[in-house]
C-alpha cells in the first residue's frame, strides 16, 4: 500500500474514481520478475508453447529470490501457466511440502513480492503448519501477463482455484484460502462465493478508501477491494491475524472484519507487530497449527 500525495487526495475528494484508479494508486506495486519458467523438453518430441501450458516448466530462480533451500527441496516445486477469464496468463506454484498433507493452502502473497520471492516462505511455511502450499501470482506480477487490477485480481484466484480443483484433484473441503494484505482481497472475494476447509486473513484490509482515509465510515460505490462488504457472506471458518502496531493497514482493520464475520474463529492480535513481520512472532506459527491441526479437525469429526 502507498500513502498518497496532497494532490491526489484533493482529487480523491473532488473526483471521485472509478475502483480500478483507487486500486492502482492504493495497492500495486509489482516486482522485476525474481524467477522464470523454463519448458521442459517434451517427452515425445514435439514441439510448441501447448506443450509448456499443458504443465512441463521447470522454475528458474534468480539472485534475488533468495532462495534458502537445496536443490532437493526446488525439486518439489512444480510451476505452470494457467489462464483467467480475463485472456491473461497466470503463474502458478505448487510445493509438495508434506507427503499425504490433509490440506492444501492456496496462498494469495503479499504486494512487492513474486513467487520467487515467497518460495523459500512456502517451503517452511508448508513444512510446520503441516500443509501443501499452492500459489499463484496476479496479472502483472512474476510471469503472469496483463496488469494489476482490482478485477483482474479476482479472475486470477479464479484461475488458480480452479487449477488446484482440477489439475490436483483437490476438493474444497481440503484448501485453506490464505491471504496477506492486498492477498485478503481476493481470498475475501473467492471466500465469499465458495465454500472450503477454512480462510486466514493476515494483516486484512477492510477497503480501500479506509485505508486512504481512516475516517471513512462507509463504503462508495466508486471503493475498492470492499472485503467489509464481502466477509459476512463467508461460510468457512475464519482467523484473523493483526498486528497491533501495524504502520500499512491499521489494526481497526482488522478488528472491524473480526467484528463483521459470523463465521469468525479466535483471532490472533499480535501486540507490537507490524505490517511485515508477524511471521517472526512465536505465536503466529503456534496459532496457525492450533487452528489446522485442532480448530478444524474438530469441526470435521
Amino acid at each position: 500500500m502507498n500513502g498518497l500525495s496532497i494532490s491526489q487526495l484533493c482529487c480523491l475528494f473532488c473526483c471521485p474514481p472509478c475502483p480500478s484508479r483507487i486500486a492502482a494508486k492504493l495497492a500495486f506495486l509489482p516486482p522485476e520478475p525474481t524467477y522464470a519458467m523454463v519448458p521442459e523438453p517434451d517427452p515425445v518430441g514435439s514441439t510448441g508453447s501447448l506443450r509448456g501450458a499443458a504443465g512441463r516448466w521447470k522454475l528458474h530462480l534468480k539472485d534475488r529470490a533468495d532462495f534458502q533451500y537445496s536443490q532437493r527441496e526446488l525439486d518439489n516445486i512444480e510451476v505452470f501457466v494457467t489462464k483467467s477469464s480475463r485472456g491473461n496468463r497466470v503463474g502458478c506454484m505448487y510445493v509438495r511440502c508434506v507427503p499425504g498433507a490433509r490440506y492444501t493452502v492456496l496462498f494469495s502473497h503479499g504486494n512487492a513480492v513474486d513467487l520467487g520471492q515467497m518460495s523459500s516462505f512456502y517451503i517452511g511455511l508448508g513444512t510446520r503448519i503441516n500443509c501443501n502450499i499452492f500459489s499463484y501470482d496476479y496479472s502483472g506480477y512474476g510471469v503472469s501477463t496483463g496488469k494489476p487490477s482490482e478485477r483482474n485480481l479476482y479472475s486470477d484466484i479464479d484461475a488458480a482455484w480452479q487449477a488446484l480443483r482440477t489439475r490436483y484433484g483437490i476438493s474444497p473441503e481440503n484448501i485453506i484460502l490464505y491471504g496477506q494484505s492486498i492477498g485478503t482481497v481476493p481470498t475475501v472475494d473467492l471466500a465469499s462465493r465458495y465454500e472450503c476447509a477454512a480462510i486466514v486473513l493476515h494483516s486484512p484490509l477492510t477497503s480501500g478508501m479506509r485505508v486512504a482515509f481512516p475516517d471513512t465510515k462507509k463504503t462508495y460505490w466508486f471503493d475498492a477491494f470492499p472485503n467489509i462488504e464481502k466477509i459476512s457472506k463467508i461460510t468457512s471458518p475464519v482467523l484473523i491475524i493483526h498486528g497491533t502496531e501495524d504502520e500499512v493497514i491499521d489494526f481497526s482493520h482488522g478488528l472491524a472484519l473480526f467484528e463483521r464475520c459470523p463465521k469468525a474463529v479466535e483471532p490472533l492480535w499480535v501486540d507490537g507487530a507490524g505490517h511485515n513481520d508477524i511471521e517472526l512472532y512465536s505465536q503466529y506459527l503456534e496459532r496457525l497449527r492450533k487452528f489446522i491441526s485442532q480448530e478444524l479437525a474438530s469441526q470435521r469429526n
